[in-house]
């Protein structure tokens, strides 16, 4: 009996053995995955000790090799070429092949932030059943993050690839779905989205350890965020299950929605979304566009509080290769989560095709606050992107000033030259300026190409 069992356990540890032998891919690598073209990208997996493995790419059938560390891990750089498919990668270990089959090479692009980045056509958008019914774009993929937590960096995530159709998209981000589908029509390669965005999340979940622990005052502000029933709350637990596992994998660029939760703690918001987009691209090792919407207009209860975020959002522009959406003239103030997602989409995309992709030659920005002159009790405000400045509905409103005491008053506005000529009779000394200063106020300034301006204080 005793020699029966010592069989068994034998064969259970060679078993295990096996099991532990073969090569394993992180859950990034599936079929129907888009690859990021014209780069180097990293694949990487696990294997057994010292294992040699090879990776075969389909576009060209050239042979990489290499070796597991002591970690069993084991990564390769491989040569992308440019836009197509599809394609397949043949992963070869000791014991076992992966076949990586319907293989793109196109634009990826990283979704993320709270409900407004998740919101889906089923959750309720514009045209929500003509635009599920026709969106058949077999070169758009999706890659959809299942929500998980973790106090400690991850190494792999749960999630899979699918190809765009009526009964993927319908879940899937719209946002980021309107962004992929004008960038294809525009520049006609395929495109792949990773959505990894939770609802009602604050932007401290999404951002690593490593900036708390050098900023004691960003750690302390995170406190202010209260605890709710629809996400976790504790400073870096989705970048860590959801953002790290994921580092290596090479992307065009970021997609951000998000702001609406760090309402509670929005002096500290500009300091931390910043901190926020440098870490993500030291990790990444590199620095990629990233876009991002600015928070429509709301009545969160406290007054100042949302235009106060927007107005960190829009500061925080002056980070580098970044680039904002205002969507304060598509919304409504009794909604947190505007129905019209088509033109979110339509202009973060805009931004990308423009910037990044140098395809574009338009005003793709609205006006932004830059500086302002001082003249005969008057204020000449200057902004950027002001070709055809022009108020909706003739209306003068939204502007007001302030003196030396701090305090503003409602202030008479019109345009000269692209200018905002900004005057009151309780101001005579005039030394600061806001535009739509208020959680609710909706936009009424815009630009000849449509485009609303975003809400400011000089300060």
């Amino acid at each position: 009996m005793k020699l029966k069992k010592i069989a068994v356990l034998l064969l259970l540890l060679c078993t295990c053995t096996v099991l532990s032998a073969k090569v394993v891919l992180p859950n990034i690598f599936k079929d129907h995955m888009v690859l990021q073209r014209n780069s180097e990208v990293t694949i990487w997996g696990w294997g057994d000790l010292n294992e040699e493995i090879s990776v075969i790419t389909g576009w060209n059938e050239k042979e990489y090799k290499v070796k597991t560390a002591l970690t069993t891990q084991w990564q390769l750089k491989i040569d992308t070429p440019e836009a197509g498919g599809p394609f397949e990668i043949i992963i070869n270990g000791k014991l076992n092949q992966i076949v990586l089959k319907d293989i793109l090479i196109g634009e990826v692009w990283v979704c993320s932030g709270q409900s407004n980045m998740e919101w889906s056509a089923n959750s309720g958008i514009d045209n929500a059943a003509t635009e599920i019914e026709k969106a058949n774009y077999p070169n758009i993929r999706f890659f959809n993050v299942t929500k998980r937590t973790s106090e400690t960096e991850q190494d792999d995530l749960e999630g899979s690839w699918s190809v765009c159709a009526p009964e993927t998209m319908k879940d899937f981000s719209a946002v980021g779905y309107f962004f992929a589908r004008r960038l294809q029509g525009e520049m006609g390669i395929p495109v792949g989205l990773i959505d990894n965005s939770w609802g009602a999340t604050s932007a401290e979940v999404w951002t690593p350890k490593a900036v708390f622990e050098k900023n004691s005052y960003l750690k302390q502000q995170a406190k202010k965020i209260e605890e709710n029933i629809w996400a976790p709350v504790q400073p870096s637990i989705l970048y860590n299950a959801m953002v790290h596992p994921i580092v290596n994998f090479k992307i065009a660029g970021v997609l951000w929605y998000q702001g609406e939760s760090n309402a509670a703690n929005p002096e500290s918001y500009l300091e931390l979304f910043t901190a926020m987009i440098t870490s993500w691209r030291e990790e990444w090792g590199y620095e990629f566009p990233f876009y991002y919407v600015q928070i429509a207009p709301y009545n969160y209860g406290t007054v100042g509080k949302g235009v106060k975020v927007r107005d960190a959002q829009r500061r925080a522009l002056k980070v580098t290769n970044t680039g904002m959406v205002v969507v304060s003239d598509i919304c409504t103030t009794d909604d947190i989560h505007p129905t019209n997602k088509q033109d979110v989409g339509l202009r973060l995309a805009n931004l990308a095709l423009k910037d990044q992709y140098r395809v574009l030659d338009n005003i793709v920005n609205g006006p932004l606050f830059k500086e302002f002159k001082i003249s005969d009790k008057k204020m000449k405000v200057i902004f950027e992107n002001s070709d055809g400045l022009y108020f909706k509905d003739k209306k003068l409103e939204n502007f007001e000033l302030a003196g030396d005491d701090g305090q503003f008053h409602p202030a008479k506005a019109h345009i000269i030259n692209d200018m905002v000529i900004v005057s009151s009779k309780k101001v005579n000394d005039p030394k600061k300026v806001r535009y739509a200063w208020g959680n609710t106020t909706l936009a009424n300034l815009f630009n000849s190409a449509g485009l609303p301006a975003s809400s400011f204080i000089s300060d």
